[in-house]
């Protein structure tokens, strides 16, 4: 395809971050990974890129502090209800902390931006299933108080792809990989198998989406010329990361790229 006929990936991304409506998100975001598949896209790494300080949200969920969600019991409808909701606010907003890294950090090879579009789709996906499966517990996205944790932590990232690569995939979404076997099993208790199955799927695209931010972590620590077992626990605490403490999923964390060093150095974190 003529380059001059493919739309500049900025600019798409940038429409994907400012859209406000769930809904739009989800298929601006679906139709830029299915466009770049099919060689639609121009990828422009080193052109300048703006960024955004804030991605579109709805007006609900209204946001609070993560200490002011209520805790609710998962063996009650309302209580699953409100679980579902909590992970669909989760994925929302890793749509967004996917397409900001595709959009904020110029200057790397096109697989990088193909990455974090791959991984923007599939969160998408995420939330598409999460919020149909609330509307069977006859509520919506935006129904609960949510908390704004996870774009904090991309605003603490913003400057630099090396530490956005060792902050969010590896210890926000590999702390996802930690707690989703407990979850699934309270919701297997609750006799929620369409929930299990769901939670199935994005276990599987997680460790995917680890394995990536592993990559590039270390992709970019070679090109810095930094070891990159040490750089990671630097950053840990450089930028006082949540504290990483058991129990962890051993198994996933290694297949998404925990090096045996790591795995060692977590089993040893009380």
């Amino acid at each position: 395809m003529d380059y001059a006929l493919r739309s500049p990936l900025p600019e798409r991304l940038t429409q994907c971050l400012l859209a406000r409506e769930p809904g739009r998100k989800v298929s601006l975001t679906r139709a830029l990974w299915a466009d770049w598949q099919l060689g639609r896209v121009a990828a422009c790494e080193n052109e300048p890129r703006g960024v955004l300080a804030l991605p579109g949200r709805p007006a609900r969920p209204e946001l609070v502090s993560p200490l002011s969600v209520p805790r609710r019991r998962v063996d009650t409808r309302e209580g699953r209800a409100a679980l579902i909701h909590a992970l669909a606010h989760i994925e929302f907003n890793a749509i967004n902390l996917a397409l900001d890294a595709a959009l904020r950090f110029a200057g790397l090879p096109a697989d990088f931006y193909r990455d974090w579009l791959s991984v923007a789709a599939e969160e998408a996906c995420h939330f598409d299933l999460l919020s149909q499966h609330l509307a069977t517990l006859d509520h919506a996205y935006g129904d609960f108080a949510a908390h704004a944790g996870l774009w904090e932590m991309a605003i603490k990232t913003a400057h630099d792809p090396l530490v956005r690569m060792a902050l969010v995939p590896r210890v926000l979404e590999a702390r996802g990989l930690d707690v989703i076997p407990a979850i699934a099993q309270k919701l297997r208790q609750a006799g929620d198998a369409r929930a299990v199955e769901i939670l199935a799927v994005i276990e599987r695209d997680e460790i995917g989406h680890v394995t990536i931010g592993s990559h590039w972590f270390a992709w970019l620590c070679k090109q810095r010329g930094l070891e990159a077992e040490a750089s990671f626990r630097q950053l840990l605490k450089e930028y006082h990361a949540p504290q990483i403490k058991p129990p962890f999923n051993i198994e996933a964390r290694r297949q998404a790229g925990f090096s045996i060093g790591e795995l060692e150095w977590l089993s040893a974190q009380t």
